[in-house]
């Protein structure tokens, strides 16, 4: 019976907390909900290729793919501009009889895609090349049978020696007619066999998805722990009587979120370095650009997560229910920071990653470790960071209103 009603007593409390039982039952349906939308909406990675001096069959061969688009450029140097400039994935180059392959690879996806392409693109061609050699092929051998018909007619009235002789000598030469058309058939297969020579700007063939995937998930490593530690630690301040202590006294509500943002946010610099040379060292991610770089945009993040953490946890009045706001404030920030191809999803649903704190980090880190472009090519990318951060902290100090007692 104790057992009954200390059962009852808890049902009863979570049945007053609103806030708990809208967390533990719309959240989930939200989460699903957006799951469905991401990969429903989700397609075949579309790839652009850039070609130099390739015939125009092969080009239309490859442009006739799904998802492949083939851009054919005058000069190797205008192709590199454009894949450096993220324009084309991959650069296909013919020298002579060979072709070298130049790929991004910073998505081993579409570097992979884009080999399954010139192969399928190659042999079609290749196929359409000894069609052709074969029909005429198959044209010379009957000019060459009427002929022999035409001179065995022409000396049907001859002697039966000569006529034998004539009839021999003509098969022998029908028949080192056709060997020789036959090796010259085998030669010039032989030759048109292509070499093909692949180069990596980002890794090398080994390089796969995870290498993609791992700034991204530097980022996120980093925004989810400072997020949840800041916001756990404001809401035991707030729980215990120390926040409201703190707000009694004439001491200004921006000067409570400065400080709060400044001690955690040392711990939130400990981190984020630990957090970036464990991803970088231990797990051997090849860095293209400055490593320093790749530091201080996550600190940004950082701080974005401390002041995100420390909002959320005013409207939370336990820690479960702080627990309980993770799938709505983590989940989506996994789906739209990149790992997920973003330009294979429908526009709309892309279009949400706008608001996405981690789309930014990620797109600057990764530019940064895999191109190696410099801090300063990613201005938009921390400014926006920075919005974020001077908006989330006037929210905050905003928000510390309701709880001073006036």
């Amino acid at each position: 019976m104790r057992t009954i009603a200390i059962m009852n007593r808890v049902l009863k409390e979570l049945f007053r907390d609103k806030r708990t039982l809208a967390l533990m039952f719309v959240a989930p349906i939200l989460v699903m909900l957006l799951m469905s939308v991401i990969f429903n909406t989700n397609s075949t990675t579309n790839v652009n290729v850039g070609t130099v001096s390739v015939t125009q069959k092969l080009n239309k061969e490859m442009g006739n793919i799904k998802h492949v688009n083939v851009k054919s450029y005058d000069t190797k140097s205008a192709a590199k501009k454009a894949l450096n400039n993220e324009k084309i994935d991959a650069i296909i180059k013919k020298n002579g009889n060979n072709y070298s392959l130049t790929y991004a690879n910073t998505d081993s996806s579409k570097t992979a895609a884009v080999k399954l392409a010139f192969k399928n693109g190659l042999t079609a061609t290749s196929i359409s090349q000894l069609k052709s050699a074969l029909k005429k092929s198959t044209t010379g051998m009957v000019k060459l049978q009427a002929q022999l018909q035409a001179m065995q007619k022409q000396q049907a009235a001859a002697s039966a020696t000569t006529n034998s002789a004539a009839a021999a000598a003509a098969a022998k030469q029908a028949t080192a007619t056709k060997s020789t058309s036959t090796n010259n058939a085998t030669k010039s297969t032989s030759q048109s066999t292509p070499k093909i020579t692949n180069h990596y700007v980002y890794g090398d063939k080994d390089t796969g998805y995870f290498a993609k995937m791992l700034p991204i998930l530097m980022g996120f490593f980093v925004f989810f722990f400072v997020f949840l530690i800041s916001g756990m630690a404001l809401l035991k301040e707030r729980t215990t009587g120390t926040l409201d202590r703190l707000l009694a006294t004439p001491v200004k509500r921006s000067s409570i979120v400065f400080g709060y943002m400044l001690s955690y946010g040392i711990l939130a610099v400990i981190q984020t370095i630990v957090i970036v040379l464990t991803t970088v060292w231990l797990l051997g991610i090849e860095v293209v650009g400055n490593m320093a770089s790749v530091v201080v945009i996550n600190l940004i993040l950082a701080l974005v997560a401390l002041a995100f953490g420390i909002l959320l946890s005013t409207f939370a009045n336990s820690e479960f229910q702080m627990m309980q706001f993770i799938p709505l404030v983590i989940i989506p920030q996994v789906f739209f920071s990149g790992i997920i191809p973003l330009d294979s999803m429908a526009n709309w649903v892309s279009d949400i990653s706008y608001i996405i704190p981690l789309k930014y980090s990620g797109d600057a880190v990764n530019a940064i470790i895999m191109r190696g472009s410099s801090i300063f090519d990613e201005g938009w990318n921390i400014l926006v960071l920075l919005v974020f951060l001077v908006i989330l902290t006037f929210l905050n100090i905003i928000g510390l209103k309701r709880y001073r007692k006036v």
